[in-house]
């Protein structure tokens, strides 16, 4: 199996195929017969998993103990794949919420009921005492009409009910035939209309040029799923990386919190890095940064000197640590010449708020410090190379573009199947290149 990702080879039925007429796998099979198709397809789906996942990890530790990798630098990445669901099979949070009201509505109404319950209690008690009729030329009876109804409506609501119970409180989608796939927009855009298709938001660690940790989420977002794969690649490798380089998709104040309570430095690099060097972002006077602090008296100024005064503050906890945030208002607009630019409020009398959660800048502006050092750009154009060169070589060498399998358990073994002949062809390519024991990559600077 791991062998055909290496060589291209998804589908079962071409499997069988190169088990029976192609000599490499004839040699692995070793003179046993070639599986049937369908052998191979239940082996991929849900048998193997937890054995896909620990072989998977078991290379990775045997390539740390061959020096390969190390425990130095990881570089995350994501990306979304699309699932092998249909691509018009989608169910919406809006709109099952929408109608789940409008059915609530009907049955206050017509009965006065308020919960599930008391209406599956309601249509079971009146089903008693009526004469039901069916087939042509019968005429219902007012008793049948209405029990109708109200069963039609206990059903809606059930299977509203359900809808929501699948997507959870962090979805807002998910598609009929595979419940663990969420609607994303994918950057292959067969139709060319940025249409939403179902998929799986697939994160990966890279290390030494290998993919040492894996993971599919359902999360659209990749700032929701950095610290659970932070803590199960953790569990699976019994130790940490000592930093951890990320892209802006990954910056979060529970990310940043995390990576500083768990003793990694952070290289993520800012969600504004790129924006605030743009001519159009510094015109922005009424944007936090482009205003002045002023730490001793503890006040903002905006572009027309006036001062932004502390109002209150307040702390909270949040992943064990105290989380800092302060309102500052403007002691003054009146007659302001740049007051459209900078306040959003319409009513004219209303001064400039600014809402300034304090922890969050100040670990944001470590993280800028720390990509701006040599170290850190150093690694930030090492994760381009590796990391997303890996996605690169998965979906165009390997030409991996969209699942086989439907939900999440099979899409995780399809992932750790990929990546483990992944890592085997890395492998040799840096023998014949002579490049074993390598960790960051070559920079060349011109």
């Amino acid at each position: 199996m791991v062998y055909g990702y290496q060589c291209g080879i998804y589908s079962s039925r071409k499997l069988e195929e190169a088990c029976r007429y192609r000599i490499d796998f004839m040699w692995l099979l070793e003179d046993m017969p070639a599986p049937d198709h369908a052998t191979l397809a239940r082996f991929r789906t849900g048998r193997c998993a937890e054995a896909a996942e620990e072989l998977f990890y078991q290379y990775v530790k045997l390539l740390e103990e061959q020096e390969e990798t190390d425990h130095e630098t990881v570089f995350i990445d994501g990306t979304k794949m699309e699932s092998r669901a249909g691509r018009y099979t989608f169910r919406w949070r809006k709109t099952v919420e929408k109608q789940l009201a409008k059915v609530k509505q009907k049955v206050l109404a017509a009965t006065g009921l308020e919960t599930l319950e008391a209406l599956a209690q309601h249509v079971e008690e009146s089903k008693a005492g009526i004469a039901f009729v069916h087939g042509k030329g019968q005429r219902k009876s007012q008793e049948q009409r209405q029990w109708e109804a109200a069963d039609a409506w206990r059903s809606r609501w059930a299977g509203y009910e359900q809808d929501l119970a699948i997507m959870g409180s962090s979805r807002n989608s998910y598609s009929t035939t595979d419940h663990d796939a969420t609607f994303m927009r994918m950057k292959e855009d067969h139709m060319r209309n940025g249409q939403l298709k179902p998929g799986y938001n697939v994160q990966i660690a890279v290390n030494s040029e290998y993919i040492t940790g894996v993971d599919v989420f359902s999360n659209r977002t990749d700032s929701g799923t950095l610290i659970p794969f932070m803590k199960h690649m953790e569990k699976k490798h019994g130790s940490r990386y000592r930093e951890v380089v990320a892209d802006a998709g990954y910056e979060s104040l529970h990310n940043l919190l995390f990576l500083e309570s768990s003793g990694q430095l952070c290289f993520v690099k800012p969600a504004n890095y790129d924006a605030q060097k743009t001519k159009k972002f510094r015109s922005q006077i009424g944007r936090i940064e482009n205003m002045r602090y002023d730490p001793q008296e503890d006040v903002f100024l905006c572009a027309q000197g006036r001062k932004l005064l502390c109002r209150r503050e307040q702390t909270e906890t949040s992943s064990g640590q105290p989380v800092t945030t302060a309102w500052y208002r403007c002691e003054s607009c009146h007659h302001c010449p740049q007051r459209s630019l900078c306040c959003r409020a319409k009513d004219a009398e209303t001064p400039k708020e600014i809402k300034w959660n304090r922890t969050f800048w100040e670990k944001r502006a470590q993280a800028q410090h720390n990509i701006c050092t040599p170290r850190g750009i150093v690694l930030r154009m090492c994760r381009s190379i590796q990391v997303e060169g890996a996605f690169a070589l998965l979906k165009t060498d390997f030409a991996f573009r969209r699942f086989l399998t439907r939900g999440k358990a099979n899409v995780r073994t399809e992932m750790f199947f990929l990546c483990l002949a992944f890592n085997l062809k890395k492998r040799w390519m840096k023998r014949e290149h002579i490049r074993l024991k390598t960790h960051l990559s070559e920079i060349r600077i011109a």
